[in-house]
């Protein structure tokens, strides 16, 4: 049995899918987490577990003209990306450990989009997409009727490896340039190798390196590290 490892970018904690749970595929998770270069990432979530949360991340800007285009490797799958409606989003929240505490349905009814992908009506993939100025972890960011913020992007243990997550990413680019849609925001946790690779595979622009920090989930601090 393959075990996956992930890191959601919405809650920044590390999610495993209901299907991989026991002690024996614990350790075999654990030690996924420091064979793709998580461990880093791993501890940094353990530390917020216990109040000390400390979080640099990058801003990423990508655009259609600048990304490089991506195809799903392997086996043919289905490769249209479409919206996901209600019972997608109930689905992916009793299928994923990790997810309690986020509230898809909510964010919906905010405004926000889920798009993904199916085959042989299972889910592959998805993603979760803002179109108005929103906070991470109390810091303001713009969007404008030309921007969208992408968030929550999850490949299910089945479907990994075949390079999913930047194809879905780039087809993006085409579905929202009909909307008037021009700039990708992402942001990514700076000890997220696997999802840096991802950034780098579009050719998205790094637009700042920030550091983020909460103590005892009373305090937060905001600094820009650098911009670029």
């Amino acid at each position: 049995m393959r075990i996956v490892v992930k890191i959601d970018s919405a809650t920044n904690r590390e999610v495993m899918e209901n299907n991989n749970k026991g002690i024996v595929n614990r350790i075999k998770w654990i030690y996924k987490l420091t064979k793709h270069g998580l461990f880093m990432q791993g501890l940094r979530n353990n530390l917020a577990k216990l109040g000390i949360d400390i979080m640099p991340y990058y801003y990423f800007i990508s655009t259609k003209e600048n990304a490089v285009p991506q195809q799903i490797r392997g086996e043919k799958i289905t490769s249209e990306v479409t919206v996901f409606d209600e019972s997608d989003l109930k689905l992916i929240k009793e299928s994923i450990s990790g997810l309690d505490q986020k509230d898809f349905l909510e964010d919906i009814k905010n405004g926000d989009i889920c798009m993904g992908i199916k085959h042989n009506n299972e889910i592959v993939a998805y993603s979760m997409i803002k179109n108005k100025p929103f906070y991470f972890r109390k810091r303001h960011f713009h969007l404008t009727e030309k921007d969208i913020y992408i968030h929550s992007l999850y490949t299910f243990d089945k479907y990994r490896g075949k390079n999913i997550s930047p194809y879905m990413k780039y087809k993006r680019y085409g579905l929202f340039e009909k909307q008037g849609v021009i700039y990708h925001h992402a942001i990514t946790e700076y000890f997220n190798k696997s999802a840096l690779r991802i950034q780098q595979k579009l050719n998205a622009k790094t637009d700042a390196l920030y550091l983020s920090i909460i103590l005892f989930k009373k305090w937060t601090f905001n600094y820009t590290l650098k911009k670029y």
